[in-house]
């Protein structure tokens, strides 16, 4: 990990309110290079409220933004992307029949020629589609096959090589596993892991503490917009993780409550409910 205590991103105490709805609330969080912090939370967690701050579609209503130590208000994703900031959404913004060469230089085409000769340059796109994906550990024969027969995990892998080859310094990966099965997802974890050992800061955004534990260095548990706090591994076990994640004391409750359904309705099929105990049975279904 690195040695740089600045981190190259930080929100101190930011909120953020759509009208009367408080989507966060005070949370502070901090990536380094060579680390990968990764964002945890089930679904309305705030999780993709928090994304969007950071890759600057939204602006937070209250708190600090940090990058590298200097204070930001992005006004657009451009805004953010200009600071190095890269993120992998989910759909991954890409276009099944055209090759890997395309899709990865896709809206920054390399041309050659001039004016109306100017054209794709084939040649180069592919040779550094390839070289790219190279350093990410995976070799893909031929750069010009359609990107739709890839893997889901390879899809991945061309996003994240052609965020980094497009001067990305901190990655924002948006649930990247979070539809692939787990030979697959086991194939983008190596990614995550190859793209901290190059230096990069990664955010790695997941509700599957699994998939956080085996490649986070640490982790930020969100929940209904507010954050539990950041913890290492040697201060958060994966049972505890899940624990909080979960919100065990709702689901201790809801087994509590199933268990007396079950007890009543044993005691209604044995005839040894009261005659109150049998309305109040019947209006509760």
């Amino acid at each position: 990990m690195s040695t740089n205590n600045i981190p190259r991103v930080e929100v101190r105490n930011i909120s953020k309110y759509f009208g009367n709805v408080i989507a966060l609330s005070d949370v502070s969080m901090a990536v380094r290079a060579g680390e990968v912090m990764c964002l945890l939370g089930d679904n309305g967690a705030g999780k993709s409220t928090l994304i969007k701050t950071l890759s600057g579609v939204h602006q937070q209503s209250e708190g600090q933004y940090f990058v590298e130590g200097e204070e930001v208000r992005f006004n657009s994703p451009r805004d953010a992307l200009n600071r190095g900031i890269a993120t992998v959404y989910q759909d991954l913004a890409m276009i099944p029949l055209m090759s890997i060469s395309r899709n990865f230089f896709l809206g920054s085409e390399p041309t050659k020629g001039i004016g109306p000769l100017k054209r794709f340059d084939i040649a180069f796109a592919n040779r550094v589609a390839h070289e790219e994906m190279a350093k990410m550990g995976i070799d893909i024969r031929d750069p010009s096959q359609p990107v739709g027969t890839l893997s889901g995990g390879e899809r991945q892998s061309v996003a994240i090589a052609r965020a980094v080859y497009f001067g990305a310094k901190t990655l924002i990966l948006d649930e990247p596993t979070a539809a692939l099965g787990v030979k697959q997802a086991g194939t983008v974890l190596r990614y995550i892991a190859q793209a901290r050992a190059r230096g990069l800061a990664v955010v790695f955004i997941t509700h599957n503490p699994h998939h956080a534990y085996a490649v986070g260095d640490r982790f930020t548990i969100l929940k209904r917009g507010r954050t539990f706090g950041t913890f290492t591994k040697e201060e958060l076990s994966r049972e505890e993780m899940v624990r909080m994640m979960s919100g065990a004391d709702e689901l201790d409750a809801l087994t509590h409550e199933l268990q007396e359904f079950e007890h009543t309705d044993q005691l209604k099929a044995e005839g040894k409910l009261s005659e109150t105990e049998q309305q109040l049975s019947d209006k509760l279904g």
